[in-house]
């Protein structure tokens, strides 16, 4: 572990801040988070919901949940942890402002998939994300840039 990397318990941190929840969260595991990246694993199970009727016969994980699964790493949860490091811990909330991804595969039921977040920038609670989804096998699914601004939830 460098010096700029997180802890396994400010991982587990980070990962009880997310709003996103089960069933909604699209995280397992946080493998990585630094200053400067995060990856991320995400299981998509062979009993999820969505794949009965995506598509019938011939399930496939939607890219709009893959989009989901991107965002929520490389936007929400690196966002979290970069805004705690300059203003301490806050409830946020991320609101998605832009994003351009292409898919190259499709990831079928009960794949293993791997998320990619570089930080690009970040200022003033605005982060811009390079975002790779790979399959388990190496392969890149799909990978882009996504921008998300963090608003501090008042109690």
């Amino acid at each position: 572990m460098t010096k700029d990397q997180c802890t396994e318990g400010q991982k587990e941190e980070v990962l009880k801040q997310v709003p996103q929840q089960p069933p909604f969260r699209f995280i397992d595991r946080i493998v990585e988070l630094s200053n400067e990246h995060i990856i991320t694993e995400r299981r998509f199970c062979e009993d999820e919901y969505f794949y009965a009727g995506h598509f019938p016969g011939d399930p496939v994980t939607p890219g709009v949940l893959l989009i989901e699964t991107m965002a929520q790493a490389g936007l929400v949860a690196l966002g979290l942890y970069l805004s705690s490091l300059e203003n301490g811990k806050q409830r946020m909330r991320t609101l998605f402002v832009e994003s351009t991804v292409e898919f190259l595969e499709i990831v079928a039921p009960g794949e293993l998939v791997t998320v990619y977040g570089k930080k690009v920038f970040f200022r003033r609670n605005k982060l811009k994300t390079q975002v790779e989804l790979k399959k388990e096998n190496g392969q890149l699914a799909a990978h882009g840039l996504m921008a998300g601004v963090g608003v501090v939830i008042e109690n």
